[in-house]
């Protein structure tokens, strides 16, 4: 994702969500997760990435939670990445507080903060506020791109973005 933004003057804001807001519920998900799991792999196949993928059971509230810190920090892009591999490269359960500390140290995050940031309350009404945005914007799930008025959803649609932000005359 990173490598498609790097190529042209934007700047990205991040608004992460919490909980099941913008992912199917969990009766939708038993159905829909062997068809995604499978579409999954084969972009991980496209990308020669590993895929290992997180139990079923992950809730990523708390990841997102942290990422308000890694924001503050400087440090949201070496966060997410490391986070996404934690979960999809090597299977890890990112709302396991071990898990949560073992990324946000090893990205450079004080242990103590990002502890105190993954269970703020404040932290975690401000996904809500950001779940109630996306809805208002007309955001169906995760991820959604919105350049101007133009609504972008799903990984597979980063090329779409790519011609949208090269029509803008954006590129570097």
């Amino acid at each position: 994702m990173f490598e498609v933004f790097d190529q042209y003057q934007v700047n990205i804001v991040w608004r992460p969500l919490g909980g099941w807001h913008g992912r199917s519920d969990p009766d939708r998900a038993k159905v829909k997760m062997p068809i995604a799991r499978q579409d999954v792999a084969r972009w991980a196949r496209r990308f020669g990435m590993p895929l290992t993928p997180p139990p079923k059971t992950t809730d990523p509230t708390r990841a997102g939670a942290g990422s308000l810190l890694a924001e503050k920090e400087g440090l949201l892009r070496p966060y997410l990445v490391t986070m996404m591999q934690a979960e999809w490269s090597e299977g890890r359960d990112i709302g396991d507080t071990d898990v949560l500390l073992s990324v946000a140290e090893s990205v450079g995050l004080d242990g103590e903060a990002f502890a105190r940031a993954i269970d703020d309350p404040e932290n975690h009404a401000r996904l809500d506020r950001n779940w109630q945005e996306a809805q208002e914007k007309g955001a169906p799930g995760v991820p959604t791109f919105v350049i101007g008025d133009q609504i972008f959803w799903g990984q597979d649609r980063l090329d779409f973005v790519a011609e949208h932000l090269q029509e803008l005359g954006a590129a570097h």
